[in-house]
């Protein structure tokens, strides 16, 4: 949105206009969704642009470095919008939602004096009075953390709304963290971890398969610390979870994340095992290779106990194919240290992975170690861990070069006649496709592998018509 647009005229619509802009991971992006949900009831729909809109929203991700920086930067451009709205008589409401939300608080409303009103990640089903109050005046913060459950008073979405989502969905099935990691701000942002009870996640899961979502992402802070009610004396786990979703009918993919390896178990493997609805593709950070690393971020698990999990995984499920997330650069992190992540990675061979620059974040414990890294040794290492991994990334996408995968097809390509989706590993895969397979499972032949993608042909027109009819997955 540039800063100088001015809104040309109101929306054609009469309805109320609704415009969310998602910052960082996953979970906010079902955040988000659900955020929508809970003002459809009041007549809310999507607006494509802020300057299209009534409501505008911020959900914000505290995680990446410069997040608070860039949440300012963003309010400071709808600021010149609000402005331009009140001259023609079209009052904009704003409101800053999510972990930036949750950890500023009162301080955003005092420093940006464009906010209406400010929001915690547990506190989105207030939503609807919130914006009306902010209507009528008042300045409003919701950041404490509510006894009730929010999702219980969510509204179920809505068929249309769900559609308008694709094949592929997401479902918070936990959210918060306990681990208490020493570089990390989601137990402040988050708070302590809460599972949602299995009855709701299975209706929320038969809903959006009744619309037409064929693949569900179950999302988590800690996913795999789920501990959601048992039936009888079962104790309930997350592979037990897994389990009951593979029982719906016409869901046909299934995945999990964000894992900590202190929380795998038994009926997760035996899930990855036994389930061919769980796809070959799980994302478990490690963050370092070093056990004094390791144990100064409080990880609570040793380099040799990660590699033994990715052992059983792989006796579970041998054609699995891992991702992770790394931090160089951490407080007291040596020459030695780095090497042992090099050699981790070296051990594992990630399909992908995710690094980063240790960055100070105010209110964690390793912010105030007098150990810090200097700049351009981060820099230096960074460099070449991201090498190593994208040296195994490209060699990853190169095997798959002449196989036949399933891929979901749930989005248009970026040429005519092209659609796109993802393997069971979670590469984007692009092909020509005529646009009623949008929204199927088809096997496609992987012709060529590039940087960050594949791309193939559709395969044999009876294995086609078997996906698209729903007798195979």
């Amino acid at each position: 949105m540039p800063d100088d647009r001015t809104p040309d005229s109101a929306p054609e619509n009469d309805k109320p206009q609704l415009f969310i802009k998602t910052y960082g991971c996953q979970m906010n992006v079902y955040d988000s969704d659900r955020m929508s949900d809970a003002l459809a009831p009041k007549g809310y729909e999507t607006a494509k642009a802020p300057d299209a809109a009534d409501v505008v929203i911020l959900n914000t991700c505290h995680i990446r470095e410069n997040a608070a920086a860039k949440v300012y930067s963003e309010l400071g451009r709808l600021r010149i919008l609000k402005e331009a709205r009140l001259k023609q008589g079209r009052p904009l409401t704003i409101g800053v939602a999510g972990c930036v939300a949750q950890a500023e608080g009162q301080e955003m409303l005092d420093r940006a004096p464009v906010v209406d009103f400010v929001v915690g990640s547990q506190a989105y089903h207030r939503l609807p009075q919130l914006v009306e109050r902010a209507k009528d005046g008042e300045r409003l913060v919701e950041t404490e953390f509510p006894t009730e459950d929010k999702f219980e008073h969510l509204p179920q979405p809505s068929k249309k709304v769900t559609l308008g989502r694709g094949p592929a969905a997401f479902l918070t099935v936990q959210e918060g963290c306990d681990k208490f990691c020493t570089f990390c701000v989601v137990p402040y942002t988050r708070g302590s971890e809460v599972s949602r009870p299995m009855h709701q996640l299975l209706d929320e899961a038969r809903g959006l398969v009744d619309a037409g979502v064929r693949e569900i992402t179950l999302l988590g802070q800690n996913v795999n610390a789920w501990h959601g009610d048992g039936v009888g004396d079962a104790p309930s786990n997350l592979g037990r979870l897994l389990f009951a979703l593979a029982e719906i009918d016409g869901l046909e993919r299934l995945r999990y994340t964000t894992s900590h390896p202190r929380d795998m178990h038994d009926h997760l493997f035996a899930a990855h095992r036994d389930l061919d609805k769980l796809m070959p593709y799980l994302h478990l950070p490690v963050q370092a290779g070093s056990d004094k690393i390791l144990k100064a971020m409080n990880r609570q698990h040793t380099a040799q106990d990660y590699l033994q999990l990715i052992d059983k995984l792989r006796d579970a499920r041998p054609d699995i194919s891992l991702s992770g997330d790394f931090i160089v650069g951490f407080p007291g992190e040596t020459d030695e240290d780095f090497e042992a992540t090099m050699q981790l990675v070296r051990d594992v061979g990630y399909a992908q992975a995710y690094s980063f620059k240790y960055s100070q974040r105010p209110g964690t414990p390793a912010a105030i170690q007098d150990t810090q890294v200097p700049e351009d040794v981060k820099v230096e290492r960074l460099a070449r861990l991201q090498a190593l991994l994208n040296e195994q990334s490209r060699d990853f996408n190169a095997a798959s070069v002449g196989k036949t995968m399933s891929v979901l097809l749930d989005r248009v390509g970026k040429r005519d006649g092209q659609l796109a989706g993802r393997s069971p590993y979670l590469q984007a895969v692009h092909l020509d496709a005529p646009m009623h397979l949008r929204g199927e499972i088809v096997p496609v032949v992987i012709e060529a592998a590039h940087a960050n993608s594949l791309s193939g042909k559709l395969a044999d027109i009876s294995a086609t018509d078997s996906l698209v009819k729903g007798d195979a997955a």
